[in-house]
């Protein structure tokens, strides 16, 4: 997470404490197998948490036939517990990729028009230039509402265990102007995925959450998947995350995620976003037409199409997925298009002033995808 944002980005960003606590995380111990790129790709793990700022990671790797699990760093502070290998986390704003695949599955069925205004669906919602495709794409103009929210940690102290309600989140962000007219730029705003999720439910008739589990977990038996709602805890085994307040140690792991709604609260595991991204690469989820309008960029969104990251690697590597940050936890899900090269990665948060994790990553990622 950005310190005002729930934000992905390709060179993940890991989260880091503002003050240093004089804690360092050590790296953990390499896989027994030394095959030349499972040893790469441990030494960027070990590359990761040795940079600082980090305290533990974990990675699914499939390239070709091969698959395979690493992990480096600490679980939690205080114990040398290893980070569980499957895990659950998090994932921040890999949400929106769920969110936008139901609602395209909406517009599959004939429910909803991508290039038809949203005040045809919510009438009075938000302005009424803006479509459902901006909205998907981040070309709306709609103001960040994490933006406006106490994000630091000693501010977030304040509000981690706060209800929120989609509807406070939206008016943070319509009670300001519009940062640019919907179509002419792109810029990332968690508010049009709160926006997204309120689509959903007018549209089925059901809380968000439950259109995402009837369309998209329960089919895929993503089992270790959830959309918590208020729930602070996460179920199961599970690395921690942690910031410095008031220059100690804090752990944020238990946090209500309301705070994300659509635009970030789900919990998964690298297993269960490996199935989801394969699943949604290879068509199984959209119709054909959906399909393509998912990844679908344009000059105003080089980057990004509906709820997805597209990107060429320096390699030349086409990839697409997400990124996500939030209190705790950092979290990248990326695929080839043809799904023979795929990465899943979660990361923790050590209370420490920590260096860059980027060059550790970016040794993954050309280990990985090059």
């Amino acid at each position: 997470m950005q310190r005002k944002s729930f934000r992905p980005s390709l060179r993940i960003r890991l989260v880091a404490a503002l003050t240093a606590a004089g804690l360092v995380a050590t790296a953990g111990t390499a896989l027994a197998d030394t095959s030349a790129d499972r040893k790469v790709v441990q030494e960027a793990l070990d590359q990761m948490i040795a940079s600082g700022g980090t305290l533990g990671v974990q990675a699914r790797v499939t390239d070709g036939r091969q698959r395979f699990t690493a992990r480096s760093g600490k679980a939690e502070l205080g114990s040398n517990r290893p980070v569980p290998d499957n895990g659950r986390f998090r994932v921040g704003s890999i949400t929106k990729t769920f969110v936008s695949t139901a609602l395209l599955q909406l517009s599959g069925e004939g429910k909803v028009v991508l290039d038809t205004p949203v005040v045809r669906y919510l009438p009075g919602l938000i302005d009424s230039r803006i479509t459902v495709r901006q909205v998907l794409q981040h070309t709306s103009g709609l103001y960040n509402y994490t933006n406006a929210l106490p994000l630091d940690p000693d501010e977030f102290e304040q509000i981690r265990y706060k209800h929120w309600t989609p509807q406070e989140l939206l008016k943070i962000s319509t009670d300001k102007p519009l940062d640019f007219d919907p179509g002419t730029r792109w810029n990332y705003s968690n508010t049009n995925y709160v926006v997204a999720g309120l689509l959903v439910e007018k549209l089925t008739g059901r809380p968000y959450a439950k259109a995402v589990e009837q369309r998209i977990l329960k089919p895929l038996r993503l089992d270790d998947t959830e959309v918590p709602g208020d729930n602070i805890d996460i179920r199961g085994p599970h690395a921690h995350g942690y910031v410095t307040v008031a220059g100690k140690p804090n752990d944020i792991t238990r946090i209500n995620p309301s705070v994300a709604w659509a635009a970030g609260e789900v919990i998964s595991t690298t297993r269960d976003l490996d199935t989801f991204g394969v699943a949604l690469a290879s068509g199984k989820l959209l119709r054909p037409a959906q399909q393509q309008e998912i990844g679908k960029t344009t000059a105003v969104s080089p980057e990004y199409g509906l709820g997805l990251q597209v990107q060429t690697l320096p390699c030349g590597t086409k990839v697409w997925g997400h990124g996500g940050g939030i209190p705790g936890y950092s979290s990248q899900v990326l695929t080839t298009p043809d799904t023979t090269k795929r990465l899943e990665l979660s990361a923790t948060s050590a209370p420490t002033a920590g260096g860059d994790p980027n060059e550790a990553f970016g040794k993954l990622l050309t280990e990985v995808f090059c």
